[in-house]
């Protein structure tokens, strides 16, 4: 059976961005099971309503930001947000492994904001629904775990790292003189290439599916 990976971009929420700052605090009584660290599943994020209010995350999922003290990269959790008015309003808890396994603490300082884009993977029956659909065509978001939402497919890749491109029909890989992306980038005005490509059917060589969320 198909196993895709399948990326979902909000595309409000650059538009209405609202970061909080916030103590992220690691709790081991927090879920965090096997499907959560394989990426069938997001992990979760408890805050108080207060904070989810604040930073507008209509479809429940959110990002806090961080950067871990000994290297001072910044890091990420993207995850289904549980209320629980337990937890004081300037704190965002996750489970303590997570936390620990992605800053190396288990307590520090970031922010949180409705979340860009995340992904889910998927390779049960639900992969029966995808196959055969093609780039632009849209389906329900409850299959990825987004009730009362449509969800657009904009583009993809297969196991080999080959796009697709919506303008190759079926779900062919071919040689294309392509001018511009999906598949070729130039360097100069006017130059053209043939490039190794996927056609705009989602067939179960393909491994990432690009989706964006659809607002009337």
């Amino acid at each position: 059976m198909a196993d895709f990976k399948i990326v979902i971009s909000d595309p409000e929420a650059p538009k209405l961005e609202i970061t909080e700052k916030v103590k992220v605090v690691g709790d081991a009584e927090i879920e965090y099971n096997d499907k959560m660290k394989e990426g069938f599943e997001l992990p979760l994020i408890k805050v108080n309503a207060k904070l989810a209010e604040k930073i507008k995350a209509v479809h429940g999922i959110a990002t806090i930001r961080m950067i871990k003290p000994d290297t001072k990269d910044k890091v990420k959790i993207t995850g289904r947000l549980v209320i629980d008015n337990n937890v004081p309003e300037t704190e965002a808890h996750v489970n303590a492994e997570l936390l620990v396994n992605k800053t190396g603490t288990n307590e520090l300082e970031g922010e949180i904001f409705r979340a860009r884009a995340w992904q889910i993977r998927v390779n049960d029956e639900r992969t029966k629904r995808i196959v055969g659909l093609r780039i632009g065509d849209v389906f329900d978001g409850e299959l990825v775990g987004l009730k009362g939402v449509k969800i657009q497919i904009t583009g993809g890749s297969d196991n080999s790292g080959f796009p697709m491109r919506p303008d190759v029909m079926g779900g062919v890989k071919k040689r294309v003189l392509l001018s511009g992306p999906p598949g070729f980038h130039p360097r100069e005005k006017g130059e053209r290439r043939r490039k190794m490509v996927r056609g705009n059917m989602i067939t179960e060589d393909i491994v990432q599916i690009n989706t964006k969320i659809v607002y009337k």
